[in-house]
């Protein structure tokens, strides 16, 4: 099993932060990694890359404005992650740490540098929705 973990601080309020990474529905329309999404329920979703390869997540734990977790799992891996969300004087601090295991032997020495990748363009791209969603007073 590999982990990541990413910390950054968004300068953003809490609940608009919060709102924003547990909606997955809205997923495309600031991911740019994900072309569609599809809600099964209050606890799974599919995020489908722009490529079309889908992975199923399955929110296995959801404190409001604290903590959010889930299973996740595709083809090539299966993992779980565990977002932790905090106010603080700059906007909202984030803390999340993801822990995959690869499926194919193969894969194993790619994944904490996908991971990584993966983890730096959520913050960037969560960061840019969310300060241009407080510019025009959302």
């Amino acid at each position: 099993m590999t982990a990541s973990n990413i910390k950054a601080i968004i300068p953003c309020d809490l609940s608009t932060v919060w709102n924003t990474v547990t909606d997955a529905a809205q997923y495309p329309a600031w991911r740019s990694d994900i072309g569609k999404t599809e809600i099964r329920s209050d606890q799974q979703f599919i995020e489908y890359t722009k490529g079309g390869d889908a992975t199923v997540f399955t929110v296995t734990v959801a404190e409001p404005y604290r903590r959010w977790e889930f299973d996740m799992e595709n083809s090539r891996m299966k993992g779980h992650w565990i977002g932790i969300f905090a106010s603080c004087e700059q906007g909202t601090e984030i803390d999340f740490t993801e822990y995959v295991t690869a499926k194919k032997l193969f894969l194993k020495p790619f994944v904490k540098g996908y991971l990584k990748r993966q983890q730096a363009q959520f913050v960037s791209d969560l960061t840019q929705y969310v300060q241009q969603k407080t510019a025009k007073g959302e």
